[in-house]
């Protein structure tokens, strides 16, 4: 939002009134009430002649941002429209909603976008974007868009960390502290399935075989996930440029998640479509800064290429152990089955981590 504001006034073309109305103050009729809907939707509330206009353009190219490098493609978001009569009890506890009004009263020189936790189920989030005619709506799109996607993509991953957190899997947790001294949010079931004194491998409940990732025994739409936590001595900064945080994961890969094919291990993918992309982020509590990852990886070794998935790591510095860390998650899944979810999950895991006392 900063980001926005700043190159609004910059340009001085337009101010959107973008507030939040009701944070915080969750009604006792919603207390208990669970948010429908799948991971990386979102309702959209308008009306017929809104959603057939460029408004629909603009939501599409706004709201449904593709999360690079993975292939297939993936985005972050899938938009449902409603009309608002169409909007009834049920939908109405839908985690993620986007009410576009036209208000012939609405007097303001530009328009508004608002936003409400909570309204009508516990970690709901809606966004209001609201416009005296038809034009003011378009131009309130085109100008906060961007802002309106990076809160729903927020709340999808938060949602999914919190729902972790209340799990409070233990089962791994002495792995953490003692070896890495970090805390993570788990989904139920995890456990560890490998431990050496810089790396460690997380399976979620739905791994059911070895981390070959081979044709054999995969049932169509099975998805496999887990984490892998790595470190290594910390020297300079120059450790985190995108090649050099590549290198090292290559070299812990290679000596720690071999195949049950002997001689292959798990690596990562360099060609030009799915190259790994990096970024500067910080965790859920904005405690830690770090760099994040995102990429390809398949198993490789003795000339061949296996199979493989998705990756999403992220690197920072333990302050105490003077160390650098990777939490790096992975996604097996086939082509045909979506992604989202399991990448939400991953993106939950790697943002909660902190630093154990």
């Amino acid at each position: 939002m900063k980001k926005l504001t700043r190159f609004l006034f910059g340009i001085g073309l337009i101010a959107l009134l973008f507030s939040w109305a009701g944070c915080g103050n969750r009604s006792r009729s919603t207390m208990g009430l669970q948010v429908t809907g799948k991971v990386g939707e979102i309702l959209v509330v308008c009306e017929a002649d809104i959603w057939n206009s460029e408004v629909k353009n603009e939501l599409d190219t706004g709201l449904t941002q593709f999360i690079l490098p993975y292939l297939p493609d993936l985005v972050t978001f899938e938009l449902v429209h409603r009309t608002p009569r169409k909007f009834e009890d049920g939908i109405k506890r839908f985690r993620n909603i986007l009410f576009v009004n036209i208000d012939p009263e609405y007097q303001g020189e530009f328009g508004k976008i608002e936003m409400r936790d909570d309204v009508w189920a516990e970690s709901q989030l809606v966004i209001d974007i609201t416009g005296k005619d038809l034009k003011q709506v378009l131009e309130t799109c085109q100008m906060g868009l961007d802002d309106v996607h990076d809160k729903f993509d927020q709340r999808d991953w938060l949602r999914i960390m919190d729902n972790f957190a209340r799990n409070g899997n233990r089962n791994p947790d002495k792995v953490l502290k003692k070896t890495f001294g970090i805390e993570l949010a788990l989904p139920d079931g995890a456990k560890v399935v490998s431990s050496r004194t810089n790396f460690a491998r997380l399976e979620f409940q739905n791994s059911s075989r070895p981390i070959d990732f081979g044709p054999s025994g995969q049932d169509a739409g099975t998805i496999f996930t887990g984490v892998m936590i790595y470190q290594y001595d910390f020297s300079d900064s120059a450790q985190f440029d995108l090649k050099n945080l590549l290198m090292a994961r290559d070299t812990m890969l290679r000596y720690n998640v071999p195949s049950v094919v002997e001689g292959m291990y798990m690596g990562t993918q360099y060609v030009d479509y799915v190259y790994p992309e990096g970024n500067i982020i910080s965790n859920a509590s904005g405690r830690i800064d770090g760099y994040e990852m995102r990429g390809m990886f398949k198993f490789t070794g003795n000339g061949k290429a296996g199979t493989g998935g998705a990756f999403w790591a992220f690197h920072f510095i333990h302050p105490k152990k003077k160390k650098l860390m990777c939490i790096s998650g992975y996604v097996d899944a086939p082509p045909t089955t979506s992604w989202t979810h399991p990448l939400r999950e991953i993106e939950a895991v790697i943002r909660s981590v902190e630093f154990t006392p």
